[in-house]
């Protein structure tokens, strides 16, 4: 009898569980159907999402298809993410739009360098390598705001994949400020460099940190580099300085 009891016991905790399970399992469902329901409904109400595609697994969105743009791959995911209920988002967007890499990585240098044209361009020096489509962006700014504004630079062009930012900020200082400011006097104001302010996707960039000031850019002809080095050794507070400035070659 006691035999008995115990075995109706354990199906009736069986049954309980099972029960349990599937009423949880029913609820999850129905959890992520509404995910579905409300990023599908973002995702429409934009023209550059069209082609994409969602799906839910235990409140972790998956977007599939394909933008034109790597910025709009990045913008879909944070749209998706910032809904109720997301608990994640795995983006396998693809970029469709191709450009071989040496002309992409051409155009991404000539944007870079009118980039933030106005403000302190002359004191940042990015550059950008491709492969396959991933654009790595190197080299160093001045402040975090000319980091970012080359990255969402890159973003944005056709043809870019992804980017990857190894892109330096130099320490705020006052002192290095100083020696930015001379450096800029000193080159500019000389007779035979000042013509490189003329252009502004062609200037001697200044890049200085931690008291070290380095020169980047192109020059006509070997003389002119010779002349900024000698510029910029003068300046005051350097404590080392390094000329990376290369002459055009000419054809």
């Amino acid at each position: 009898m006691k035999s008995i009891f115990r075995a109706l016991t354990l199906f009736l905790a069986v049954a309980t569980l099972s029960a349990g399970l599937v009423a949880e399992n029913t609820g999850a469902d129905r959890y992520d159907q509404a995910i579905v329901a409300r990023v599908e409904q973002q995702l429409a109400s934009k023209q550059e999402f069209r082609n994409l595609q969602a799906a839910v697994d235990d409140g972790i969105v998956t977007l599939t298809g394909n933008v034109d743009l790597y910025q709009q791959k990045l913008d879909a995911a944070k749209k998706v993410r910032k809904l109720s209920q997301v608990q994640g988002v795995r983006n396998l967007i693809e970029v469709s739009s191709t450009v071989p890499d040496t002309q992409l990585a051409a155009q991404l240098d000539r944007k870079l360098y009118y980039d933030r044209l106005g403000y302190d361009n002359q004191f940042n020096y990015v550059t950008a390598s491709v492969k396959d489509g991933v654009a790595t962006l190197s080299g160093l700014t001045r402040t975090d705001v000319g980091r970012d504004s080359a990255v969402d630079l890159a973003n944005r062009v056709p043809g870019v994949k992804e980017v990857v930012n190894d892109i330096q900020v130099a320490p705020a200082s006052n002192f290095d400020d100083d020696i930015r400011i001379r450096a800029l006097r000193a080159i500019y104001r000389d007779p035979v460099l000042s013509r490189y302010a003329i252009d502004p996707a062609a200037p001697i960039r200044i890049v200085v940190s931690n008291g070290k000031l380095s020169l980047y850019g192109t020059v006509e002809n070997a003389m002119d580099k010779n002349i900024a080095g000698i510029r910029a050794g003068q300046v005051f507070g350097a404590f080392r300085v390094e000329n990376n400035l290369e002459v055009v070659k000419k054809s």
